[in-house]
C-alpha cells in the first residue's frame, strides 16, 4: 500500500464519512480506514446477531425475532429534520440516489403523564388537546407571528427583537404558560434543557422556523429515515468518495501513528503497509490522548415490541420527546420509534431507542417515563457511552478529530461539526454545490 495522499480518515461513522466525500468531490486523494468490518462506528446500524453480541454477549436473540438479516438496529437514535443540513447535503452531493427514505409519521411530546402530537400550524394548535381554550388562541398567535416574521419587514416584527431579548421574554409577550413554553421550546425548538430560555431569542426563532418548514415539506411530522437504518448514510458518503477516486480499508486495525518532528501528523502503518498523508480526520476513538470527556454520559435502550406505541393511532413510526420539566429532570428524554415498515425489523416488530444524558448513578431509572409510554417490551438491550471532544482545533498538530453522537433527536449538531472541521481543513466555509449527474460521473470513472 505504500502511498501518498492527501488525506486519511480513520473511523467510519457519519461525521467522517461526509467529510471523505465532500473532500473526494473537492479533488482529494482520500484513504479512509476503519479497525471494524463494517460501516457507520458509533452510527452503525447492527443486525441482531452483532446486536446481542455487542450488548448482551451471553444471550442468544429469540426465534420469535425473525431472521438475522432483517434487523438494522441503529446505534444511536436520530433522525434527518426534512429541510435541515444533512438532507440539503444529501441532497447538493445526489447521495439521495443511493438511500430511499421513508417519511416519520408522528412528532409527539410528553405533558401531564400523557403523550399528545406537537401542533405545527395555528390549526393543530387550536384542536390540540394539550392547551384549554385561552391558551390555544394565545400558542395560535405566537405560530401565526413566526410565520409571518420577515426579517426586512417592520411591521411584521411586532416590537420584539430576537437579538437583544431572551426567549423568556418573548414568550412573556405573549402569555404563553409554562406547559406551552415545554413543547415550543423541546418539541419544536429542540432544546435538551432550558438553557436557552436565557439566551437571544434568535437561535429558537431559527429552530422553531426550520421545524415548521421541515413539517410543511412533507407533512405529518419534520423527520424522514432512511430505510434500512441510519447505517446507509455513512454507506452512501463512501460510495461517493469511492466515484471520486477514495480508497476504503475496513476490518484494518491501525499499528501505529507517525508524526513529523514538528509534531504535525504524517501518516499511518496498517497490515497492508504505511501510507502517509499531511492531515487526518478521526473519531475519538484513534487518538485518545487528543480528546477529553465532556463531562456527560448518554444511555441508549433498544426497545424490542410486538406492538405500536400506545395511544398513538397504531403509526408506524414517531418520535417522542419527554421535555425535563414534566419528569424533574436537566435533561430530556427522547424516543424514536421506527418499524418493519422501514426495513429495520422483522414484520409485525417495531423498535423504541430511548436516549438522554445520564444525571444519577441509576440511569436505567432515568428511562423509567419512557418505559411507561412504549408499554411491554420483548427485549431490551441497554449501552452508555461517555461523550468526547478535540482538546484542539488541530491546526497545530494536522489532526481533525470529531466529536461524539449527542442524545438528541436530529443530526443538526453533526453536520454543525462537520461543517467546522471542513472550514479548518480547507480555510472556507463549506459551499454545497449542485453534483455532477450519473452519466458525467460514469465518464469521470472511465466506466
Amino acid at each position: 500500500m505504500d502511498e501518498n495522499y492527501d488525506v486519511i480518515v480513520l473511523g467510519t461513522g457519519l461525521t467522517e464519512c461526509i467529510l471523505s466525500g465532500l473532500l473526494s468531490v473537492e479533488g482529494k486523494k482520500v484513504l479512509h480506514i476503519d479497525r471494524q468490518d463494517f460501516y457507520g462506528g458509533e452510527s452503525a446500524s447492527l443486525n441482531l446477531s452483532q446486536l446481542y453480541s455487542k450488548f448482551k454477549p451471553s444471550k442468544k436473540p429469540d426465534e420469535s425475532l425473525g431472521r438475522d438479516r432483517d434487523w438494522c438496529v441503529d446505534l444511536i437514535p436520530k433522525f434527518l429534520m426534512a429541510n435541515g443540513e444533512l438532507t440539503n447535503i444529501l441532497v447538493h452531493t445526489d447521495v439521495t440516489r443511493y438511500i430511499e427514505f421513508k417519511q416519520i409519521s408522528g412528532s409527539y411530546v410528553y405533558r401531564n403523564g400523557k403523550i399528545a402530537k406537537v401542533p405545527s400550524t395555528a390549526a393543530e394548535a387550536i384542536n390540540s388537546s394539550l392547551m384549554g381554550i385561552f391558551e390555544k388562541r394565545r400558542m395560535r398567535n405566537f405560530l401565526e407571528f413566526i410565520a409571518k416574521y420577515d426579517e426586512n419587514d417592520v411591521s411584521t416584527h411586532k416590537n420584539m427583537d430576537f437579538d437583544n431579548e431572551t426567549m423568556d421574554e418573548i414568550y412573556y409577550k405573549f402569555g404563553l404558560e409554562a406547559g406551552t413554553k415545554d413543547f415550543i421550546g423541546h418539541a419544536m425548538a429542540l432544546w435538551s434543557n432550558d438553557d436557552y430560555l436565557k439566551q437571544p431569542a434568535r437561535e429558537t426563532y431559527n429552530r422553531i422556523v426550520l421545524y415548521l418548514q421541515s413539517v410543511a415539506r412533507y407533512g405529518k411530522s419534520p423527520y424522514i429515515y432512511p430505510l434500512y437504518g441510519l447505517g446507509e448514510l455513512p454507506q452512501g458518503f463512501a460510495r461517493l468518495s469511492a466515484i471520486y477516486g477514495g480508497t476504503y480499508m475496513l476490518d484494518t486495525p491501525i499499528e501505529e501513528v507517525f508524526f513529523e518532528d514538528d509534531g504535525k501528523f504524517k501518516g499511518v502503518k496498517t497490515k497492508e503497509g504505511t501510507a502517509k498523508a499531511p492531515i487526518v480526520i478521526a473519531d475519538p476513538t484513534y487518538f485518545p490522548n487528543k480528546v477529553k470527556k465532556t463531562g456527560q454520559k448518554v444511555i441508549r435502550a433498544m426497545c424490542i415490541l410486538n406492538h405500536p406505541i400506545p395511544n398513538t393511532n397504531n403509526l408506524d413510526s414517531l418520535q417522542i420527546i419527554i421535555p425535563q420539566n414534566q419528569v424533574g429532570r436537566k435533561n430530556d428524554i427522547y424516543i424514536a420509534v421506527v418499524s418493519s415498515a422501514h426495513n429495520v425489523c422483522s414484520k409485525g416488530h417495531y423498535l423504541a431507542i430511548i436516549s438522554t444524558i445520564i444525571e444519577t448513578d441509576k440511569p436505567h431509572v432515568e428511562l423509567e417515563p419512557a418505559f411507561k409510554i412504549i408499554g411491554p417490551t420483548e427485549d431490551v438491550l441497554m449501552g452508555i457511552a461517555e461523550l468526547y471532544e478535540p482538546i484542539s482545533n488541530g491546526k497545530d498538530d494536522n489532526v481533525y478529530i470529531s466529536k461524539s453522537y449527542d442524545p438528541s433527536s436530529h443530526f443538526e449538531a453533526t453536520t454543525d461539526d462537520v461543517k467546522d472541521i471542513y472550514e479548518r481543513i480547507i480555510g472556507k466555509p463549506l459551499v454545497l454545490q449542485q453534483r455532477k449527474t450519473a452519466t458525467e460521473e460514469e465518464e469521470l470513472s472511465g466506466l
